[in-house]
C-alpha cells in the first residue's frame, strides 16, 4: 500500500493530525507529515507544503487544514496523484472535492481516526 500524506501536520501531540500519525504508525501504514510548521512527527521531518515537495506513491491525502488554506495547494495536492482524499471534520470543501473528483481522485468526508479505529481505513 502507498503512503498517507498528512496535510496540516504539526509537532504538537494533542492535535488530531499528530494523533492520526500515531495511529497510522501503530497499524504499520507509511505516512509523510506535510504542513507549514517546522518540526517532527514521530521522528519524521514535517515537509513544508509551501515548497511543494515531490512525494511518490501516494495512496491517501488526509486533510487537517481548513478550506481557506487548502485553496493555495489544490493543484499541488492533485499533482501528488493520490487515490483518495479524506476530508476530516472541519476540512470539508466542495470546490476542492469537485476538482479532485474531475482528476479521478476518490473523495471521502470522514474521520481518519475513526476509520483507523474501526478497521475501515
Amino acid at each position: 500500500m502507498g503512503k498517507t500524506v498528512i496535510v496540516g501536520s504539526v509537532p504538537k501531540a494533542y492535535r488530531y493530525a499528530h494523533q492520526a500519525a500515531v495511529m497510522l504508525e501503530e497499524r504499520d501504514f507509511d505516512f509523510i507529515p506535510l504542513g507549514i510548521q517546522e518540526g517532527e512527527v514521530l521522528g519524521r521531518e514535517i515537509l513544508n507544503v509551501n515548497n511543494r515537495p515531490k512525494i511518490d506513491d501516494v495512496e491517501t491525502l488526509t486533510l487537517y487544514i481548513n478550506p481557506t488554506r487548502q485553496k493555495d495547494w489544490y493543484d499541488y495536492m492533485i499533482s501528488l496523484s493520490p487515490k483518495r482524499i479524506i476530508f476530516n471534520p472541519g476540512t470539508e470543501n466542495q470546490e476542492f472535492k469537485i476538482k479532485a473528483e474531475k482528476a479521478g481522485i476518490e473523495c471521502i468526508e470522514a474521520c481518519t481516526l475513526v476509520m483507523l479505529s474501526t478497521g475501515v481505513y
